[in-house]
């Protein structure tokens, strides 16, 4: 994986533990040189990531809406920002750029991107190893819904094991390269018209 996209908040939340794990996964994409393709913001746990990044000069890719490229949220000292019209041309823009992704805590943004990301899987549209750095269990109570999904006949467990789960980034990472997407089926609907 040459690019992987880091999906997480512009928040740095209220344990030290998640800012911990964005410095260690900068870190790792250094050491085994990984670009960052991001939400090119310069706050909270996206700030720390790309910083992280930028002290050692690995390569940082911010994508950002034109919308949210006001002064106090756009990073200016990336290596590229590019700027797109919308949000959803910014998934567009970032799925062309990378070769996985990963989630990191964060909001309803970073859910959005990582459930779009899995979608895609899903339909066969990509084939990329999608990921989320469970710190403190901050995504327990998702992986929980995961299973109730899957229970209740909304979610098939092959699509529920798309999802690559881990607290440690190094075995997060190691997963990732090791992925097979799962083999899609393809039902044809036949149209019947009376």
């Amino acid at each position: 994986m040459k690019k992987i996209a880091v999906f997480c908040g512009s928040s740095l939340g209220f344990n030290e533990k998640y800012k911990n794990d964005a410095i260690k996964l900068g870190n790792y994409f250094i050491k085994h040189n990984i670009g960052l393709v991001y939400g090119g913001g310069k706050i909270g746990m996206m700030g720390i990531l790309a910083d992280t990044m930028l002290k050692e000069k690995g390569e940082v890719i911010g994508v950002i809406p034109g919308l949210l490229r006001h002064e106090e949220v756009a990073h200016s000292e990336i290596s590229e920002m590019i700027v797109t019209k919308t949000m959803s041309k910014r998934k567009v823009k970032i799925s062309k750029l990378v070769d996985g992704y990963i989630a990191l805590p964060g909001g309803f943004g970073t859910l959005d991107e990582i459930f779009e990301a899995l979608t895609l899987s899903q339909l066969g549209i990509e084939q990329k190893p999608v990921g989320i750095l469970n710190t403190n269990g901050f995504f327990n109570h998702l992986i929980k819904q995961l299973d109730v999904m899957v229970t209740e006949g909304y979610l098939k467990q092959s699509n529920k094991e798309m999802l690559i789960v881990s607290n440690s980034v190094e075995e997060l990472i190691t997963k990732m390269y090791h992925y097979k997407a799962p083999e899609i089926t393809k039902v044809i609907h036949k149209v019947v018209r009376s």
